[in-house]
């Protein structure tokens, strides 16, 4: 179960290792965009929302908030005895049968009716009319968020912060297992070329706003790699200095990462998979004191913390970064921790314990999927 099949991000990534895992099971989502995804999932079955069949509800997905709680209420999994949702909103509310298990991969509360409550209308760019009856029903969805999230039967955790806010806005407990990042396949890269770099989707709350502040003040070299409903506002904000990539290959994305002389992080991360992929080939990162990367960075040996979140406080850390105080082969032997082959045996020894919690009369039809 995953919450939309529209984009390629962190919550994908662990997906994709789900299918991998358990490649004969379906998976069942509120829409699935192929143009976006091309080619990626194509083997699996997709089961989709009847918001799939809505004008306009690929490009406009938002306009049907509303009824995506309803949406995911009525997917029908009354045949299966185990239910995995990958959610950071709200595939976790989906409902299953009686004696059914639901096991819920939270990515974080849903951001926008929690953490970030108070900032989501102010940053959509909506008129004054939709944004004055917009709150009504953010106040409705937190309600159902709530109860659904009591629906699940065991939460899984991407980081011992994400566990935090599960226990603080659903009063649930929750095992913290990392999510997987491609790093195996990575080798530190030794060298570098004159740019720092920013990769990721464009949204306001990645805060690259102050990165392109802090680099038009220092005139250094800055590559911003990704879209998203930010990138025209960030593009006029920029100096010559910061060149965008738009979307790109997932061999360009490597490229980049492996001849920058940093990767930068000014936002606040749930874990902080794109600052894992860049210890992978060994670079450094320069992030924000909070959040995930209080687990994945160590400070000085993976790379460097700075405390407030303003263009000022990134600033200083860059003047005063050294990239010669960083040794590439033991960023890269800390980035090993978070592998996908160690993701997938901690998933599996997880799941089998939950099986073992079930009926004898309905764990012979786990097999059909594994």
């Amino acid at each position: 179960m995953h919450d939309h099949l529209n984009q390629l991000g962190g919550a994908e990534q662990v997906l994709d290792s789900f299918t991998h895992m358990y490649p004969k099971a379906p998976i069942f989502t509120l829409i699935h965009d192929t143009s976006t995804l091309k080619e990626k999932f194509k083997t699996s079955a997709i089961i989709t929302s009847f918001i799939q069949s809505l004008p306009f509800s690929k490009q406009s997905f938002k306009w049907y908030l509303s009824l995506m709680p309803s949406a995911i209420e009525r997917l029908d999994l009354r045949k299966f005895d185990l239910v995995i949702s990958d959610a950071s909103a709200f595939a976790k509310g989906v409902l299953v049968r009686p004696g059914a298990k639901h096991i819920c991969y939270c990515h974080t509360p849903t951001r926008y009716l929690w953490s970030d409550a108070n900032t989501y209308t102010d940053e959509l760019q909506y008129s004054a009319v939709i944004k004055s009856f917009l709150p009504l029903i953010l106040t409705k969805l937190r309600q159902w968020d709530y109860l659904a999230a009591q629906r699940v039967d065991f939460f899984i955790a991407n980081s011992a912060f994400v566990a935090q806010r599960i226990k603080k806005y659903y009063g649930r407990e929750s095992t913290v297992i990392y999510p997987p990042v491609d790093v195996e396949s990575q080798q530190p890269s030794f060298e570098h070329k004159n740019y720092y770099l920013i990769l990721g989707r464009l949204k306001a709350y990645k805060r690259v706003d102050i990165a392109i502040e802090a680099f038009n003040e220092l005139g250094i070299p800055l590559v911003v790699a990704g879209t998203g409903e930010e990138m025209r506002m960030l593009q006029k904000k920029a100096q010559p200095n910061i060149h965008f990539t738009g979307m790109i290959s997932e061999q360009d994305k490597w490229r980049l990462y492996q001849n920058c002389i940093a990767f930068i992080q000014p936002q606040e991360e749930d874990f902080g998979i794109a600052a894992v992929e860049a210890m992978a080939v060994g670079k450094p990162v320069i992030a924000y004191h909070a959040g995930g990367f209080l687990e994945t960075i160590h400070n000085h040996i993976t790379g460097v913390f700075f405390e407030e979140q303003s263009w000022e406080a990134l600033a200083h850390s860059i003047i005063r970064f050294q990239p010669n105080d960083f040794d590439p082969q033991t960023i890269h032997a800390h980035a090993m921790r978070f592998s996908k082959q160690r993701f997938e045996q901690e998933i599996k020894e997880y799941i089998v314990q939950v099986i073992k919690q079930k009926d004898a009369s309905t764990t012979s039809l786990f097999g059909d999927y594994y």
